[in-house]
């Protein structure tokens, strides 16, 4: 009898293993293509009239569009710090609370950046045996305890600021470039990015990361998660030799093209690998374009309202596209309302693994929908630093606050919504309408152009309606320590790791934490 227990225990112990190991076996690959103010019109699929885009146009057509999906925060850092985390920036701490609703990110003499008690995406793929790997630019923190290798990541090339410079390396040191844990170089030094002509090889640098990890990660039939995070679309824009002067839209238009180009190679190379079925693929980028830098550095935001920056829809809704052969059907157009926060909590399903149990996860499971065509009742908040400006639920958008950016900056030359002044609506003065919310429908009036009547019954109708998942909102929101409020030029990157092996390494000022000022 003992013997034939110990048969059975053996055997259901094979069993359980065996499950265990097709689970892993069949948690598909992850990569999330993230790009750097990239607006929602510049893809030809979504009008963009020079049609320059024919390998995201393809995957399109091949896998799920998202007409409309959103960035967590109208600026970069937080919307990264979102996507990892599936929480809100307010809650994660990438926001600030020196003045009231404004925009804070991690330049180089920010203090603080990911904090420990965050779970990213990567730290938890790692229980389902996946290997993580980003790709370009961080963002979330460049001193030590920042570090993506400390936050789940096994891989990293790519840089934990923008590619802002050249400095003079004294008032301020050009940005370093990691492999892994150590720098092997700085922008404009050792990565040559031409301001007069444009030209610069990253994105082709970040290319072949990528398709070395997935060739590398195949070869040991691991799952992997790549999070290719490049910049060529953020101001000053950038496009190797190839393709410089190719575009009808300039500069600009070129950085697109490679971009493009180097997409449709990542998903050629999942074919040729054989794991394109085994893969999950989602285009999106971190926040509208940057119209503040139009028209030669900047990208299009369609017929939405104003850019990055700003809580309307041109500075927070964003191209998305999702594509997994044998899963997604092709050619499918979805109306759910998308969030980069749920990719978070969609890669981990995908994975077979629960969301955190222990905190308020913000993004939804979007599995239901990219696989069987569901849509799923939600709401989306549009946070600018430590204020919630306005919140869509169904078809409409109701504004609790409106605010482009400041006079004085306005006639500096800076304008978030060149050409776009709706009366009323865009705003150099900080305007609360929380006791009366300005309301649009975003399916007849994408451009936020004409507010419904407050007197109106649709008006009260869907009001009434909005209100109480604001109000829930609310009440339930925990801000957790801001993390933008605090700025030093002794932090900055004068001697990151791995700078004495090759010479880089810079004398840093005496600390002088001061708080830091955000003026929009």
């Amino acid at each position: 009898m003992a013997t034939i227990l110990l048969v059975l225990f053996c055997g259901l112990v094979d069993f359980w293993s065996l499950a265990e190991g097709k689970s892993n076996a069949t948690s598909p690959n992850l990569v999330l293509l993230l790009m750097d103010d990239m607006g929602w019109g510049d893809l030809g699929v979504f009008g963009q009239p020079s049609k320059e885009t024919p390998h995201l146009d393809q995957m399109a057509a091949e896998g799920m569009l998202f007409p409309s999906f959103y960035t967590a925060n109208p600026l970069c850092s937080p919307s990264r710090a979102a996507l990892l985390t599936g929480r809100l920036p307010i809650r994660n701490g990438f926001y600030t609370t020196n003045a009231h609703a404004r925009n804070a990110y991690t330049p180089q003499d920010i203090t603080g950046g990911i904090p420990d008690s965050e779970l990213l995406l990567p730290e938890l793929l790692k229980k389902a045996g996946y290997a993580n790997k980003i790709v370009g630019k961080w963002h979330l923190g460049h001193q030590p305890q920042f570090h993506p290798l400390r936050h789940g990541f096994d891989e990293w090339f790519g840089s934990p600021n923008c590619h802002f410079g050249p400095y003079d390396n004294k008032a301020a040191p050009n940005i370093p470039v990691y492999r892994d844990w150590e720098m092997i170089g700085r922008y404009y030094e050792d990565i040559k990015i031409n301001h007069k002509t444009g030209e610069s090889n990253l994105t082709q640098m970040y290319l072949q990361e990528a398709l070395d990890f997935m060739s590398s990660q195949q070869a040991k039939q691991q799952p992997f998660f790549l999070y290719w995070a490049i910049d060529a679309t953020h101001a000053p824009v950038y496009a190797s030799r190839a393709f410089l002067g190719s575009s009808q839209r300039g500069r600009y238009g070129d950085a697109v093209r490679e971009i493009d180009d180097s997409v449709g190679k990542i998903l050629s190379h999942l074919r040729k690998l054989g794991i394109s079925e085994d893969t999950f693929v989602f285009f999106t980028s971190d926040n509208g374009a940057a119209l503040v830098s139009a028209p030669e550095q900047a990208g299009s935001n369609g017929p939405f309202l104003c850019g990055k920056q700003t809580t309307f829809e041109g500075g927070m809704r964003e191209p998305a596209i999702a594509w997994w052969p044998g899963h997604i059907p092709a050619g499918q157009v979805s109306h759910q309302l998308g969030s980069v926060m749920d990719l978070f909590a969609t890669s981990l399903a995908l994975a077979g693994l629960p969301p955190p149990g222990d905190r308020e996860i913000d993004g939804i499971d979007l599995s239901p929908v990219v696989l069987q065509g569901k849509l799923i009742d939600r709401p989306i908040f549009y946070y600018r630093g430590n204020e919630m400006m306005a919140v869509r639920v169904g078809l409409y958008k109701a504004h609790y606050w409106t605010w482009s950016n400041s006079w004085e900056e306005f006639g500096q030359g800076i304008d978030f919504c060149p050409g776009q002044n709706v009366s009323g609506v865009t705003s150099h003065d900080q305007e609360e309408h929380s006791k009366l919310p300005l309301l649009f429908h975003l399916g007849k009036d994408p451009g936020e152009r004409f507010p419904i009547s407050f007197s109106s019954a649709e008006y009260q109708d869907v009001m009434g309606r909005i209100s109480p998942v604001v109000e829930q909102h609310k009440e339930t929101m925990l801000p957790g320590q801001p993390q933008l409020n605090v700025c030093d030029k002794a932090v900055m990157n004068w001697a990151p790791p791995g700078c004495e092996k090759i010479g880089k390494c810079l004398d840093p000022p005496q600390p002088d934490p001061q708080k830091c000022f955000w003026p929009h």
